[in-house]
């Protein structure tokens, strides 16, 4: 029969999820099946023209995984890293978290295969509308919703929409959510990634009357990383260190969080010229001895070979499945 088949799009970490849940939620072989494979798969190359007048063609994905519930929905980054894997086990994990939340909508996931520094404006704006013009006719309210995701921002999500509703010859608001106020986005949206696991961490800690006494480590300080560590600060939590891409700054005192945004909002800089901290690489900041760990950057980054030397009491997940299957076991 067709479901007994190998599975048409290799995602191990869905897989391996699946098969430890499938005797709890009795799903039969048809049922694992369908749920291993996602629904639909664009892969796309296509040209974008320089600002010095050559051309690069750029490789992207967009995953649709289940719509059972409803249009897919789910974030698109844009990230060296950026593979057909990578995307369908986060497509995979979008159709858990709106299941899971009893939400009308499936999981879907988009990438595009860049390191967005290396690109100008003028350029990644000519990147993001060709993308829309290769998924558009899979894309829209009823069918399938975009959100922002790594290195994606509200200005990007608002060229993806303008690009959209060119082409559609109508106005689609719903279509991509994460866009400007000003073209029909959410107020708050900018901040509700951190500010979601900001109430769980207050809830967890509410009978800690000095929270001065709670360190913590932040793996990331992108929108989600930077805006949490904005919150814990306020109301009193030692945020001991933060990174970016490319290194780790750290003080056992405690960082001045206000200081470091301040410094990111002006400085297109890496962590690597502020002087004042000590400077620790991203792997160093993961096994530091702290209360709670907040991985809020890219996902794997705590697997079955750093597990071990994982210290924190808390660990917090900001970013899409930080945490390995296999380091779940060990933890």
């Amino acid at each position: 029969m067709v479901y007994e088949k190998e599975d048409l799009i290799m995602c191990k970490n869905c897989k391996m999820q699946l098969e430890k849940i499938k005797e709890l939620k009795h799903l039969n072989s048809k049922e694992l099946f369908i749920l291993k494979n996602p629904k639909r798969v664009l892969a796309v190359n296509y040209p974008v023209r320089l600002d010095n007048g050559n051309i690069k063609l750029i490789s992207a994905f967009r995953v649709q995984y289940n719509d059972a519930l409803g249009p897919t929905k789910g974030g698109i980054r844009f990230h060296n890293s950026v593979d057909l894997s990578e995307v369908s086990e986060l497509a995979f994990l979008m159709s858990l978290k709106t299941s899971l939340a009893n939400l009308p909508y499936g999981g879907a996931k988009g990438g595009i295969k860049i390191n967005p520094k290396e690109f100008s404006e003028g350029e990644l704006e000519r990147i993001s509308r060709g993308y829309v013009k290769e998924i558009f006719k899979f894309i829209g309210e009823n069918i399938d919703i975009p959100a922002p995701d790594v290195n994606t921002n509200p200005k990007i999500m608002g060229w993806m929409i303008d690009e959209y509703e060119k082409i559609a010859g109508k106005k689609s608001p719903g279509t991509f959510t994460g866009k400007p106020v000003i073209l029909g986005g959410s107020l708050g949206r900018d901040k509700s990634t951190a500010r979601g696991g900001f109430y769980i961490i207050e809830e967890k800690y509410k009978d800690v009357k000095d929270k001065s006494k709670l360190k913590v480590v932040i793996q990331g300080f992108g929108n989600a990383g930077q805006n949490i560590a904005e919150m814990l600060s306020e109301i009193g939590f030692k945020v001991i260190a933060v990174s970016d891409s490319q290194i780790g700054i750290y003080d056992e005192k405690g960082l001045d969080i206000k200081e470091i945004s301040k410094y990111k909002s002006i400085s297109k800089n890496s962590f690597k010229t502020l002087e004042k901290y000590t400077k620790i690489t991203n792997e160093e900041l993961l096994e530091l001895d702290c209360d709670i760990l907040i991985p809020a950057a890219l996902g794997g980054v705590i697997t079955s070979r750093n597990a071990n030397n994982i210290k924190a009491k808390v660990i917090l997940e900001l970013a899409n499945s930080p945490v390995s299957p296999g380091a779940d076991l060990i933890l």
